[in-house]
């Protein structure tokens, strides 16, 4: 089985004395039910699975009244081996965007308190419209993510040992032994072929082959464009699938604002960025905003209408790129895909620990791919797709706009020189 991060997080919700329903969001397919499901069997005596997905029936559940015992007698009713007992009990509402009353239960069952519940839902952000009403304030939420890259490490049998010994010569800034370095580049670069997916790694982890990789990230990119096609509003259908076709295209050039006249040459904000937030709110995208000025806090220097789409999942981004893309990424020869896959792969770490993604960019003259809150400092970030690493805007952002902090992501070793600090592009996990 798959170690997920987000285990832990159940587990010390479960210990909580006053605790809310949970709430997992995330994109389709990146383990939400896997982890719930093993979670309550390993920590609860009575578990009901109340799968919306696999039967609309059980919506009657919660059409009507909305009081827990009025939802629990009808359950008992429509899940006939299903067991209740106040304390021992955990009831799982699965695809939960499916059935907007249950959402509007989860208030009920948080003030009632005597079964702990957890809603799972992959396009929750889409469906808030249809709910009657929202329990604001009596919800957790917690997002999941596909597997980050320490996830991967460990699923390809790394020991956390080894991660631990890496993330000392982070913090100690020494170089990590060559041979090491050069496994962990081979690794990193496998990560960004195959991605997070849990169905994609378990199939690499068996076989190691990548085109069995392939085609189960060419069907969950499928997947995202049924989605698309099924719960898109409308006019918005269209749109919505055109704007996540155009992200590779969008990506791999010099200047990687998002642009509308990519998806069409007479596109603008108006007509696509309702597409868009579509996309962000299905877990499909992140946005990396512009900042107008480099300093703290970064969100309130933001500049709404500049930003870059990134993909949240990189494997699935290469899936989507020409035959053969992969195995020139293996190999190291990333040609023209280069930087624009290492940025993604960096916000793709970014975004699943947490961090917004800004960077900052003055006139085509200075762009610093990421700025982050790193040590309570605005920290300039630059990803390099070589070995070569010297930069005029790092210099100039350094210089001229405040900064005092630099890092460097490439594939050099471990490094430090007038307060910039260059790391291997694996060590953007301890970040």
């Amino acid at each position: 089985m798959l170690k997920r991060k987000i285990y832990g997080d159940l587990i010390r919700w479960k210990n909580r004395d006053h605790k809310k329903v949970l709430v997992i969001e995330g994109a389709r397919q990146v383990g939400k039910t896997f982890i719930v499901e093993t979670f309550a069997r390993e920590n609860y005596k009575r578990q009901v699975l109340v799968n919306f997905a696999q039967s609309s029936r059980l919506a009657q559940a919660f059409s009507g009244e909305l009081s827990v015992d009025h939802i629990i007698s009808q359950l008992s009713v429509l899940i006939p081996d299903s067991e209740f007992g106040a304390g021992d009990t955990i009831i799982i509402l699965d695809e939960i965007q499916l059935c907007p009353n249950a959402i509007t239960s989860l208030k009920f069952f948080s003030m009632d308190g005597r079964f702990d519940v957890i809603a799972t839902g992959s396009l929750l952000g889409i469906n808030y419209k249809e709910v009657v009403l929202f329990p604001v304030g009596y919800i957790e939420r917690l997002e999941m993510h596909s597997l980050d890259f320490e996830e991967f490490l460990l699923a390809n049998k790394m020991k956390p040992t080894a991660i631990e010994d890496l993330r000392t010569y982070f913090e100690t800034k020494k170089p990590v032994p060559e041979a090491i370095h050069e496994r962990m580049l081979e690794l990193f670069r496998e990560y960004i072929v195959v991605g997070g997916m849990p169905a994609v790694v378990n199939e690499y982890v068996r076989t190691h082959h990548f085109g069995n990789v392939l085609k189960i990230q060419k069907d969950i990119v499928a997947d995202y464009l049924y989605d698309i096609a099924k719960y898109a509003d409308g006019a918005e259908k269209t749109k919505a699938r055109e704007c996540f076709l155009s992200i590779p295209n969008q990506l791999f050039r010099d200047y990687k604002k998002f642009r509308y006249a990519i998806v069409d040459k007479h596109g603008n904000a108006r007509k696509y960025a309702g597409s868009l937030m579509w996309l962000l709110d299905a877990g499909i995208i992140s946005f990396c905003n512009n900042l107008e000025r480099i300093e703290l806090p970064l969100e309130g220097n933001v500049i709404p209408d500049a930003f870059k789409v990134y993909m949240r999942d990189t494997g699935l981004l290469v899936s989507m790129l020409e035959e053969g893309s992969a195995a020139d990424i293996l190999a190291g020869d990333l040609g023209i895909y280069k930087g624009a896959l290492y940025e993604n792969i960096i916000a793709d770490i970014f975004t699943k620990s947490g961090k917004k993604l800004y960077y900052y960019e003055y006139r085509s003259n200075i762009e610093m791919d990421f700025i982050i809150r790193y040590e309570g400092e605005a920290t300039a970030v630059e990803v390099k797709s070589a070995d070569h690493t010297k930069s005029k805007s790092m210099k100039s952002i350094m210089e001229n706009y405040g900064v005092k902090k630099g890092i460097k992501l490439s594939s050099k070793n471990v490094g430090y020189s007038n307060n910039v600090t260059t790391y291997p592009l694996y060590m953007a996990i301890f970040l």
